[in-house]
């Protein structure tokens, strides 16, 4: 009877543990972004402004298709970005952690692809707001695409790090949607948690969600 329970309780740690790995999806594709909709551009200017209380709740598919689109996201036939870059260089990674695990964003198949298990959004910056967040994103400069000069990796990493925050920043503005960019971060903790090799750095976070009622 004893090898029998020892036996039922090995097998339920096990569908456990399979349980927890099967948490997050490897890929989740995002529908296609919505590019009509939204309000104007110089109202989205007006509305733009940080604010760091959020509401918990998940953001359905189509606003983290439009997230992302804003982020990162090909706006033309030749592979070009709604963001700019320096000479084109494409050089920056959007990563968002959200409570299943942490994902890159890849703008070509506009899907989100899993990176690892597991809830990182603490690590993310030094404030509680990152927690309650259903998603933080993450710009990550790639400076082995920036030349050799060691101010111009800086330099333009962070520049194209601005570009996209605010590209989110108007997008929330549209949304209604809560958003505020972060630079009080233990950068080289995150990049641990997110494995980044060392031509790859973190240049800002940003959490995204609904506002707080």
């Amino acid at each position: 009877m004893n090898m029998k329970l020892a036996t039922f309780a090995f097998a339920a740690v096990l569908l456990a543990a399979s349980a927890a790995l099967c948490g997050a999806e490897k890929s989740i594709k995002l529908p296609p972004p919505d590019k009509t909709g939204g309000k104007p551009l110089m109202q989205c200017l007006t509305d733009r402004k940080s604010e760091r209380k959020f509401d918990s709740r998940p953001l359905p598919a189509q606003i983290l298709s439009n997230l992302f689109y804003a982020a990162d996201g090909i706006s033309r036939p030749d592979g070009r970005k709604t963001v700019p870059t320096a000479r084109n260089l494409q050089s920056q990674d959007v990563y968002v952690a959200m409570a299943d695990g942490l994902y890159l964003y890849n703008p070509k198949t506009h899907s989100l692809d899993l990176v690892k298990q597991g809830d990182i959004r603490e690590k993310c910056g030094k404030q509680a707001i990152h927690k309650i967040a259903p998603v933080v994103l993450i710009y990550v400069g790639d400076v082995s695409k920036i030349g050799k000069n060691a101010a111009e990796k800086v330099f333009y990493a962070a520049n194209h790090a601005g570009y996209a925050s605010q590209n989110v920043y108007l997008y929330c503005a549209s949304a209604g949607l809560s958003t505020v960019v972060c630079g009080l971060v233990d950068k080289p903790a995150l990049e641990k948690a997110i494995g980044l090799p060392n031509t790859k750095r973190v240049q800002l976070t940003q959490p995204v969600a609904y506002p707080a009622k």
